[in-house]
């Protein structure tokens, strides 16, 4: 179970949302509403806890030992330089004193929870439960037999992945509307904490469109069921026993329990079930500003003693920077427009954003209500994906290197002199992050091709001879450089 234990700061958002309200394709239907017990009536759970825990099950996954090429510095290398090449055992150097020597992984074992969504064997998880397993098997509550399982898509941002086991007549949980659960809901947290299988506990839904300042989901359900290490992927259910959310993270000061925990809500988790299913990757979408909560932002402007604009409202979403070519520069918001409402639903708070995109995907067009001058105006969004375009992204070999890369803009075209190329927006690990690849590198050439669009580089990675990429470009200074890329490990 993923832990937060820093303190909740306000915090500028990079708005690399994209989510969708379609649901899998299930063979139940939830109803509309969740439970609730007549005022001053108490709570009967075990209703909730019989139809929820046979849908919930245990996953284990095991990462084999590997041998891996590691460089390190070699502090005396200038005084006492080897004359026999490394024949003495003391590795393979080079010119700065940097070496490298084989090590050996010792192989590793965790375990996790997940959710049957469909009789026929498809379980929802966490990334982080299934990241980098070669092997997962899937345990189920009723019996101890054990499956082997698939992951058919996986994606670190939202913290979700779909797997699957050769398996029929599973016993699938009903979905719920996760928008239709209220704050003060009873609810209960199904999974396998600390390694006791089959386990439940009680709480309530403390909030919702909780955002957190992770770098990933900012629009949770928030409860004070008691959640731990091992309740990753496991289900939140309201009282009736259907799923309302994939619990993923434990907020607390001292790692236990004593705190919160937060779930995915199921309008998120139905959306990336479709996405894993239909594309093989998770399609994510861009609004293309930088932006924070109105209040904190006065609030923040206020500590630093600075004039504050009267924005006609303390709820929305203050645009401080608008991405060049993104979504929202091509409909003319502007820094300072103070983001109110999308498709007709007020946004008060950043979660509140996130959870109304989190319906649509990129080339979904949505209307964007904002103040300017404390004047409203309304205009048309078209959505785009991390690589600047409108169109879904397909799973393909290019998530080996871990970046995420788009065009370059007309303005650094300009500053930098060149017609075209990628720029890396982020580098989140793989490949290209072992090369030393850093954010912010324009790549325009790989292997003799030249980088004009994502398509390009995704044709290279499948095109690779010797599972190797030769990759030209230019640092953000203006610095032409080079890496070597491998796509296998030696």
């Amino acid at each position: 179970m993923k832990k937060i234990v820093k303190n909740l700061m306000p915090a500028i958002y990079l708005m690399v949302i994209a989510f969708s309200a379609a649901s899998c394709n299930q063979t139940q239907a939830a109803p509309a509403a969740a439970a609730s017990a007549p005022a001053g009536q108490p709570v009967d759970l075990t209703y909730a806890a019989e139809k929820s825990l046979p849908s919930v099950v245990y996953i284990k996954s095991v990462v084999n030992a590997k041998t891996q090429t590691v460089e390190y510095s070699d502090p005396f290398d200038d005084f006492f330089s080897d004359p026999f090449g490394g024949f003495f055992g003391r590795g393979q150097g080079n010119n700065n004193g940097n070496r490298q020597r084989q090590v050996q992984t010792p192989k590793r074992a965790a375990a996790g929870s997940g959710v049957i969504i469909s009789a026929d064997g498809y379980i929802v998880t966490n990334n982080h439960v299934v990241d980098g397993a070669d092997e997962l098997t899937v345990t189920l509550n009723e019996n101890s037999k054990e499956y082997s399982a698939r992951i058919i898509g996986a994606d670190k941002t939202t913290d979700l992945a779909l797997i699957k086991i050769d398996a029929k007549n599973l016993p699938a949980i009903v979905i719920a509307n996760s928008d239709d659960v209220k704050v003060g809901e009873w609810v209960l947290a199904v999974g396998n904490p600390l390694g006791l299988n089959n386990t439940v506990t009680a709480g309530i839904v403390s909030a919702k469109a909780r955002s957190m300042n992770t770098g990933g989901i900012t629009s949770m359900i928030q409860t004070d069921a008691a959640i731990n290490q091992g309740n990753s992927g496991g289900a939140l259910v309201n009282t009736r026993g259907e799923l309302i959310g994939i619990n993923a993270m434990l907020y607390s000061q001292t790692g236990s329990n004593i705190g919160y925990g937060f779930a995915i809500p199921t309008t998120i988790v139905n959306k990336a079930v479709e996405d894993f299913k239909k594309y093989g990757s998770y399609q994510r979408a861009m609004i293309g500003i930088q932006g924070m909560d109105v209040k904190n932002y006065v609030d923040a402007m206020k500590d630093q003693d600075k004039d504050v604009e009267d924005f006609g409202t303390m709820e929305g979403i203050y645009v401080d920077k608008v991405v060049d070519d993104g979504a929202a520069a091509e409909a003319g918001i502007q820094k300072g427009d103070v983001l109110t409402s999308v498709d007709g639903q007020k946004v008060k708070d950043f979660g509140a954003l996130q959870g109304i995109i989190a319906q649509k995907r990129p080339g979904d067009k949505v209307k964007v209500t904002y103040l300017r001058k404390k004047k409203e105006h309304t205009v048309t969004l078209t959505l785009k994906n991390e690589q600047g375009t409108t169109k879904v992204v397909k799973n393909a070999d290019i998530d080996v290197l871990g970046i995420d890369v788009r065009p370059v803009t007309d303005s650094q075209k300009k500053q930098l002199e060149i017609s075209y190329g990628l720029e890396v927006l982020k580098v989140s690990g793989g490949k290209m992050k072992e090369a030393g690849v850093p954010k912010g590198f324009i790549i325009q050439v790989v292997n003799d091709q030249p980088m004009r669009t994502f398509d390009d580089l995704q044709q290279a990675v499948k095109d690779a001879k010797d599972q190797m990429l030769v990759i030209k470009g230019i640092f953000p200074t203006g610095k032409r450089g080079g890496f070597v890329v491998y796509l296998q490990n030696e």
